[in-house]
């Protein structure tokens, strides 16, 4: 009976542990965590690219987070927004939640500046990703993973 438990106990403990879309890992970088969220550096510096993944299982729309968490990710939303005014400069904000291709809830928070690679069209679609190497991703780690080492 006593192995047992431990063998449900177990199975219940890995199953509630986060896991994040393969797709994300593979086209971004982890920045920190949030008391929600995940935040991930997208690799595409064409833009600074942010993406917000609540650290639950199993999500796929914001309506599926409970009322309290759904105003939780509005504040770190607005937090990331207040750290990216802070590292450039801004012409808007694109904020999206879309999934449809990869399910898992998140949120994307783009800067975006009139001169950018695919203004005033979407990021998505419109120009190839230029992914960060060199120097350019060491600096860009370094200047926002300080927002999240407190």
């Amino acid at each position: 009976m006593k192995r047992s438990f431990l063998f449900i106990k177990f199975i219940s403990q890995t199953s509630i542990m986060f896991i994040l879309d393969k797709k994300l890992r593979q086209d971004s970088f982890l920045l920190g965590n949030l008391e929600l969220c995940q935040v991930l550096l997208m690799n595409d510096s064409n833009y600074p690219w942010l993406i917000l993944v609540p650290q639950k299982n199993n999500l796929i729309e914001i309506f599926d987070l409970s009322f309290d968490k759904q105003i939780l990710l509005l504040k770190e939303i607005n937090f990331v927004v207040d750290l990216l005014k802070k590292e450039y400069p801004c012409y808007k904000f694109n904020i999206a939640n879309l999934g449809n291709i990869v399910s898992q809830l998140h949120i994307h928070v783009i800067v975006r500046q009139k001169n950018d690679a695919t203004f005033p069209k979407p990021v998505w679609g419109n120009a190839p990703a230029v992914p960060y190497c060199g120097n350019k991703l060491t600096e860009t780690l370094k200047n926002l993973q300080k927002y999240f080492n407190r």
